[in-house]
């Protein structure tokens, strides 16, 4: 599975291949044109009560992933849509988090990876 994330907020790039938005928000700022998102999955991202709760709280981050992967559980079908565009080509998990160590993207990609 070819898989990476990245920060919504640097250049897209060929070797992206397809980009997948995984924020439940547009990143703001950013023009759809600039984006160059193929996808934009917003389903899969943690729930409103989630993020609010998390805050980009690093002492939060144990406790953030766990919340998150239960949410997962449920979204069987988002991390299948994933996992069949990857087994094709390159593809890169978009997020707009400041903290590149701590974001659901790093959780579904260590999810994906996993299995």
């Amino acid at each position: 599975m070819k898989l990476q994330i990245k920060r919504a907020y640097e250049p897209p790039s060929r070797a992206d291949g397809t980009r997948v938005l995984v924020d439940r928000l547009w990143p703001r700022g950013l023009t759809k044109e600039k984006a160059k998102i193929d996808i934009w999955l917003k389903d899969i991202a943690p729930s409103t009560e989630l993020r609010k709760w998390y805050g980009h709280d690093p002492d939060k981050w144990d406790e953030f992933k766990s919340r998150y992967r239960r949410e997962l559980k449920s979204k069987a079908d988002l991390l299948n849509e994933v996992r069949k565009k990857a087994a094709k080509g390159q593809v890169t998990l978009i997020y707009a988090a400041r903290d590149e160590a701590h974001n659901e993207a790093v959780v579904l990609e260590q999810l994906l990876n996993a299995q």
